[in-house]
């Protein structure tokens, strides 16, 4: 397997809308990232990933795109994004967009033509069937609805619609609409960005005939079907193979087996992906899963594919609340995941905020919620027969809004995110939590990930070394090496708020190692291969030579 520049990046995901607003409409914008560029690349990350800033009714944060050739007005000009780029690539930093190609937002121009008549030259552009017995074509839901059917009364058929009412589904078998896409996609390559990252990717193809499901619930149906690697081996085809760029896919419902046909280098679709098997399917952490997720993933793709590492993201509370303790033990918990997330194998990413320990937000009443889905769902649990109380209460948790409050910069008011009215309440707890004070404090959480950064640019094992976990046995206790040539690195941690004494296999004695970081002040006691490890301690030794 290859060596490659995008293998050996972190990358910092960047939320623009919650990130800085520079012009006080209460969004953050273009500008906003623009003006803390340099604050990015102090961190020592490689490539910031944008989400989605193109011209958009904005229904579900900018993932219902109305125009691909556009800038959504409260994002800025693309004069704005021309310099954001060039800014980015003067300071040694990539730039990753984030796509959406499953869908577009119901007002996009192709969409209305599609809709205006059955004789319509972009019918087919769309997916459009008729109903069964005045019923939607088939049974399934969406992601954000009780149904993936959308009644339009005009030409009396239903459009297709995998996520919102809003977003209807681009018909990928219909070879215009491809062609479309990819003229597009070189339109942003050629303007100079670093690469993709292509949303619900794994959705493009449909399951024949859309048969009605037996667990309607499941919506597995609606991801990963025959006929999607034929379409991303043509993206890779007569897009991506003419450019020195890295393309990573949003791969829901998928094992490692199947994640393989994705990433696979020599099936030439793409480079690496996001699996959900710990974001979607481990509400709270359980360190026993996420050892066997790891073990598998690394045995299912090493030496042929290329992995990803997050526990949060725009759409996926804040770690340290919902992983961690974000209470008395938020400071070391938040350095225990980062020292964990950039020493497996793949890419770590890091969200917005989590360098300096943001914690999830829970708001006491839904008018203070903007996620479509979440809104959505509440409306259903109302209707099934739930107390308004109780469904706030069933939602909060996992809610996308906990990770979309403003970048809290500072202790002034709205976290210095905007001199408005923010689009979404600031997390109360700003004024102790916040970049300023974590730059001021040599030991925050923000130089922790600085420090990790580095070591991983010194120390090529945390990118190409193996993986080989050890005491798996050990409930609360999560420890592996990473090696490469003569270089072993040993990651050791205790997940739990008591103290734990750890024995290390023979072989592994602390004289002969040497402590690269840890999240404690001071040491603590070592004593040959034996560690007494503190409340959601971390540290990662190199050996030589194992």
């Amino acid at each position: 397997m290859n060596n490659q520049w995008w293998k050996e990046s972190v990358v910092y995901q960047v939320y623009w809308r919650s990130f800085y607003d520079t012009n006080g409409d209460g969004y953050g914008d273009l500008r906003g990232v623009i003006e803390r560029l340099d604050y990015i690349k102090g961190l020592g990350v490689d490539v910031i990933w944008l989400n989605p800033f193109y011209a958009s009714p904005d229904k579900d944060n900018g993932y219902d795109i109305s125009d691909y050739y556009s800038i959504m007005p409260k994002a800025g000009t693309m004069g704005d994004f021309e310099e954001l780029l060039d800014g980015a690539h003067s300071r040694g930093l990539k730039v990753m967009m984030d796509l959406v190609v499953n869908h577009t937002s119901d007002q996009h121009p192709w969409f209305l033509e599609s809709k205006s008549g059955k004789d319509s030259p972009k019918r087919d552009w769309y997916i459009w069937r008729d109903g069964v017995d005045g019923r939607p074509p088939n049974n399934w839901r969406s992601y954000f609805c009780p149904s993936a059917w959308e009644y339009d009364p005009a030409t009396n058929q239903y459009y297709f619609h995998s996520f919102a009412v809003e977003q209807p589904d681009l018909n990928w078998e219909n070879e215009e609409i491809r062609k479309e896409i990819y003229k597009m996609m070189h339109f942003w390559l050629r303007k100079g960005i670093d690469g993709f990252r292509l949303d619900a990717i794994a959705l493009l193809a449909k399951q024949e005939g859309f048969p009605n499901a037996d667990q309607p619930e499941d919506i597995s149906y609606l991801t990963n079907n025959p006929g999607v690697h034929d379409y991303l081996k043509e993206m890779n085809r007569e897009v991506f193979s003419h450019y020195d760029i890295v393309t990573v896919g949003e791969v829901a419902f998928v094992s490692p087996e199947e994640g393989l046909l994705y990433v696979d280098e020599q099936r030439k679709e793409l480079n690496t992906l996001f699996h959900f098997e710990v974001c979607d399917e481990m509400p709270t952490w359980d360190l026993k899963q996420f050892k066997e997720i790891q073990k598998r993933w690394y045995e299912g793709l090493w030496g042929r594919g290329w992995n990803s590492q997050f526990l949060n993201n725009h759409d996926h509370t804040r770690l340290v609340t919902r992983y961690g303790n974000d209470g008395s033990y938020r400071v070391q918990s938040a350095k225990l995941f980062a020292a964990m997330l950039h020493s497996l194998p793949g890419i770590p990413y890091i969200y917005q905020g989590e360098e300096i320990g943001m914690t999830g937000a829970r708001f006491d009443s839904i008018d203070d919620y903007n996620d479509i889905a979440m809104k959505n769902k509440y409306r259903e649990l109302l209707v099934a027969g739930m107390s308004p109380e109780q469904a706030l209460a069933v939602l909060q948790p996992l809610s996308r809004d906990n990770s979309r409050t403003p970048m809290q910069w500072d202790s002034s008011s709205n976290a210095g995110f905007t001199a408005g009215e923010p689009w979404i309440k600031a997390n109360p707890n700003y004024k102790e939590i916040n970049v300023e004070a974590e730059l001021k404090n040599p030991d925050s959480i923000f130089y922790f990930y600085k420090k990790l950064i580095e070591l991983r640019k010194t120390y090529k094992a945390f990118v190409y070394g193996d993986y080989q976990p050890i005491l798996e046995n050990q409930e609360h206790v999560y420890a592996y090496t990473r090696t490469y040539g003569e270089e072993t690195l040993l990651f050791v941690s205790n997940f739990q708020e008591n103290a734990y004494s750890v024995v290390l296999p023979a072989g592994f004695s602390m004289s002969e190692g040497r402590m690269l970081i840890g999240n404690y002040e001071t040491v603590g006691y070592e004593r040959e291969n034996t560690l007494q490890l503190r409340p959601y301690e971390a540290k990662i030794y190199l050996f030589a030579e194992k």
